[in-house]
């Protein structure tokens, strides 16, 4: 399944199939399966797969996948994939439609983990017309599109590209972080300002196999506290775009309307919906991405 599935339809999946897990994430801070809804291909993140967060104490990061992708839903942002709650095969849980194509995790290469058919760089700084420098033992690179996210040599012209800040290489080479100044993942940033994301990773950023662009890991969000941590400050400060405003607008009539309270209500604390609106207002007060909150870590790491 190349094409999302509608809420109704990944619903009705889980009304006539039971969930059959296909494998398991490894490498993943918590339990997530691959796994099958009759036809849909789904992520599953069971609540009891959870690992304990000390600045997360209240509720569990499955009810914050699911606020989220309401939240999304509600602005018409098309960040995050359909998103449900369900009882499988190791509890309750949350299930997403899996954005990438279920042949490519289910294919074995008998150990060979070179890059199949993607470009290389250099291990040398490249000039201004092969920006990019290649960054080798980063966490999920493979799962990186290289098109939205760059490490960039110091000084040069990047046309397209924003800098989020300066480091150096295991080596020792200095490079620049930077991000596409892309309309489609400027989007990402607005809402992850709405949810206070606090862990926006460059592979938290994919596209499916028609091109759309998603957001997936949404469970350190909706914090009371100011947490947003994001590889996405290429923004910080400028004015929202007046689409992106107005999904901004959207989210906000949608809180004053009884069926997405009453569901956030389930699934978030009363106090963590009141910073919600609070944030949205400020939002809209301002018409500006916002800055890093002080005291907090702005970047989360591995930034990749």
């Amino acid at each position: 399944m190349t094409s999302p599935p509608s809420l109704d339809e990944l619903e009705r999946a889980a009304a006539e199939h039971d969930l059959e897990i296909v494998g398991q994430l490894l490498d993943a801070s918590n339990a997530v399966f691959f796994a099958r809804l009759g036809p849909i291909p789904v992520a599953y993140k069971p609540v009891r797969g959870e690992r304990p967060l000390w600045d997360f104490p209240t509720g569990c990061l499955a009810h914050r996948e699911r606020a989220s992708y309401l939240l999304d839903r509600a602005g018409g942002f098309g960040v995050v994939p359909p998103t449900i709650l369900l009882d499988g095969p190791l509890g309750t849980g949350v299930a997403q439609w899996w954005i990438t194509d279920p042949d490519d995790l289910l294919a074995t290469d008998d150990g060979d983990t070179t890059d199949d058919g993607g470009e290389t760089n250099d291990d040398e700084t490249n000039d201004d017309d092969d920006l990019e420098v290649e960054v080798e033992g980063f966490e999920d690179e493979e799962e990186v599109d290289s098109s939205l996210f760059a490490f960039l040599p110091p000084k040069a012209r990047a046309p397209g590209w924003l800098p989020v800040f300066a480091g150096e290489l295991p080596d020792g080479r200095p490079v620049v972080f930077a991000h596409a100044d892309s309309p489609e993942l400027r989007r990402v940033a607005v809402f992850d300002a709405i949810v206070n994301n606090s862990d926006r990773k460059g592979s938290h950023v994919r596209r499916s196999p028609t091109g759309h662009l998603w957001g997936i890991d949404h469970g350190v969000t909706l914090h009371t506290d100011p947490k947003l941590r994001t590889v996405l400050w290429g923004w910080a400060g400028d004015p929202l775009p007046e689409t992106d405003l107005a999904a901004v607008a959207a989210v906000r009539a949608a809180l004053d309307a009884a069926d997405l309270h009453g569901e956030l209500g389930e699934l978030l604390t009363a106090a963590e919906i009141d910073a919600l609106t609070a944030r949205v207002d400020h939002l809209l007060a301002t018409g500006l991405h916002p800055l890093p909150a002080p005291g907090w870590p702005a970047v989360p790491w591995p930034v990749l």
